[in-house]
């Protein structure tokens, strides 16, 4: 019988760098933990614990190595036959370099799926200055990358740059002191002048558009934006109302779906055909208190569709 991977979590970083207040929240989460049998490999030892009741109520398994020599291939060998777990969540100080790790052998099934790495934003200016390796090596590969603890002096969009020179391809996230997160991005970081009288978007940049405007419609309140797409009927719109939109694969090729915005204006809608659209934005309130964008058509016309048939999502 073919058997599943045991997915292997990685939470990476400095001592007091959030990656126990991380495991806890993962933890506690319903979306990620539903009884799973979960081994916990805490590569330190920190101020922060995990409480007996969390773990028993996660059933989940806490080993601590207070020592980078115990952390061997054959100790995690000897971890997966005694606890069997159906995933491992390893808690990694990268004081211990990030080498080592990449060189153990990991028991039959175990796979990395997820490597996040955090950093405290009251150090990260002054690590990055002086050691500026061990920081950034965790970085690189990492899937998510979370500084913690920002004030709001910090200079978040200059650290993003520094980032994403690192990592093209890393989700970048600070999380302010009052517990509230944010990507960090300002206009100057978008790819298409926001300062134009008419914000020019070309097809490659529709994605980040999408996804940019869903995190900050209140950055595009009262913009003229043009760009091409189709006018894509919706039974439940009222008439002069349509899906301004294009393909994506939002996570496969068996799920290819419009992703865009309401537009009003006279258009007809129809698939057969791609329109460049100059449109007025508008944030509106949307449903569970959360705020939308929505479009106001300006101006038409037919156009050649767009090289690529799906839309791509880069990261900024």
């Amino acid at each position: 019988m073919k058997q599943d991977i045991i997915p292997v979590y990685l939470i990476a970083g400095f001592l007091e760098s959030g990656k126990t207040t991380m495991i806890r929240s993962m933890l506690e989460d319903e979306g990620f933990s539903s009884g799973q049998k979960t081994l916990i490999l805490c590569c330190e030892e920190g101020e922060e614990e995990l409480a007996a009741a969390l773990l028993n109520r996660a059933n989940a398994d806490l080993v601590v190595l207070d020592e980078a020599e115990q952390l061997t291939s054959l100790r995690l060998k000897e971890l997966n036959a005694k606890y069997s777990p159906e995933r491992v969540i390893v808690e990694y100080n990268t004081m211990w370099t990030m080498e080592k790790l990449g060189a153990l052998n990991l028991p039959p099934y175990w796979q990395w799926v997820q490597v996040i790495t955090l950093a405290d934003g009251t150090t990260f200016e002054n690590y990055m200055t002086n050691i500026r390796k061990m920081i950034t090596d965790p970085m690189r590969d990492a899937d998510l990358i979370l500084i913690n603890r920002c004030g709001p002096a910090f200079n978040k969009s200059s650290w993003r740059k520094q980032l994403r020179a690192l990592n093209p391809s890393a989700n970048i996230l600070f999380e302010n002191l009052d517990g509230s997160t944010e990507d960090g991005v300002t206009d100057e970081d978008l790819p298409y002048d926001m300062k134009a009288d008419i914000i020019d978007v070309t097809d490659e940049q529709f994605g980040i558009l999408y996804l940019d405007a869903m995190d900050h419609p209140e950055r595009y309140d009262g913009k003229v934006v043009r760009m091409v797409g189709q006018a894509f009927p919706q039974r439940e719109f009222p008439q002069g109302v349509y899906l301004f939109a294009r393909y994506a694969m939002t996570c496969c090729s068996n799920d290819v779906q419009p992703i865009g915005w309401l537009c009003q204006g006279p258009t007809k809608p129809s698939t057969r055909n791609f329109i460049r659209l100059t449109a007025r934005c508008h944030m509106q309130p949307g449903p569970e208190n959360q705020r939308m964008l929505t479009l106001e058509e300006v101006k038409a016309e037919r156009c050649n569709p767009p090289k690529e048939k799906f839309v791509t999502f880069t990261n900024l």
